[in-house]
C-alpha cells in the first residue's frame, strides 16, 4: 500500500470536483483526501505518484510531489 502526497492548486469548487472525479477513476485506490487549505491531495492504495500526477495533468492540473519545506 502506497501513500501519494501531492501539491495541487485547488482554487474553486469546480476544481475540487474535477480533482475528486479524476482520482476516483484511478484503479486500486483505498482512500483519498483533499486539503484545500494546504492545496494537498493525499491518495492511498496500490498507486504510484506518477499515476496520480498523470490523471491530474489530463484535467489540466499541475501536481508536484509534496515536500514539507
Amino acid at each position: 500500500m502506497a501513500v501519494v502526497e501531492l501539491k495541487v492548486g485547488m482554487h474553486c469548487d469546480k476544481c475540487i470536483k474535477s480533482i475528486k472525479k479524476a482520482i476516483k477513476k484511478i484503479e486500486d485506490i483505498e482512500t483519498y483526501r483533499l486539503d484545500t487549505q494546504m492545496n494537498k491531495v493525499t491518495v492511498t492504495g496500490n498507486v504510484t505518484t506518477e499515476e496520480v500526477v498523470k490523471v491530474l495533468h489530463k484535467i489540466g492540473k499541475t501536481a508536484t510531489p509534496w515536500s514539507e519545506d
